[in-house]
């Protein structure tokens, strides 16, 4: 079978239970989230990908992950959301990166996730306020995804060169708002970890 070419690039950023900052992106599953268990949202915006044929870019979209303990130990639950406008093709290449079965950068999750939720299509908005991350899907999620100032006021806490499988820099933030309503969750997860990072994936 032929492999599948894949990339997507853009950013995302992750909001989670874990107090500021989660140890998951630094610890790489030796030591469990901070209240023991992992209740975790993302946003994605896809600036330009593709799979194999299909165009993918100028999509967005939303994930859930639960993670019941260390990271390393497996049995995830994870869920996705497509944006509404997204073709039927891009949708099956999007479930196939994000069930890890195209391989490269999330091929983890075909080992790690033991319950898929499945994918469902919304409308999905990502935008910028100054610094500020917008995300929303109505009634599902609301976030406001704000980076944590650096020693250098004009620049942000930045975790570099790290081998978090998400992404290599990292930006700290916290969520001014995170809400999570869906697939039988509801959330509230405002003051707690976020994080920004570039997209860069790829097979």
């Amino acid at each position: 079978m032929a492999k599948d070419d894949w990339s997507m690039k853009g950013e995302l950023v992750l909001s989670c239970n874990c107090t500021v900052f989660c140890p998951c992106v630094l610890s790489l599953g030796d030591h469990p989230p901070t209240e023991g268990y992992c209740q975790t949202w993302a946003g994605f915006r896809i600036d330009e990908g593709h799979f194999n044929d299909t165009d993918l870019s100028g999509i967005n979209l939303g994930l859930i992950m639960e993670i019941p303990g260390y990271m390393s130990r497996g049995n995830w639950t994870a869920g996705l959301m497509v944006d509404q406008g997204a073709s039927i093709y891009a949708t099956k290449a999007l479930t196939k990166i994000f069930t890890g079965k195209a391989g490269g950068t999330t091929h983890l999750l075909s080992i790690l996730v033991g319950n898929f939720l499945g994918v469902s299509h919304h409308p999905i908005s990502y935008e910028m306020e100054n610094d500020t991350r917008i995300i929303k899907i109505p009634k599902m999620i609301d976030g406001r995804i704000t980076p944590i100032p650096g020693n250098d006021k004009d620049g942000h806490t930045v975790i570099k060169n790290s081998q978090y499988w998400i992404a290599e820099d990292i930006i700290v933030a916290r969520s001014e708002k995170s809400r999570f309503r869906a697939f039988g969750r509801n959330w509230k997860l405002d003051g707690l970890s976020a994080e920004i990072c570039k997209l860069d994936w790829h097979s």
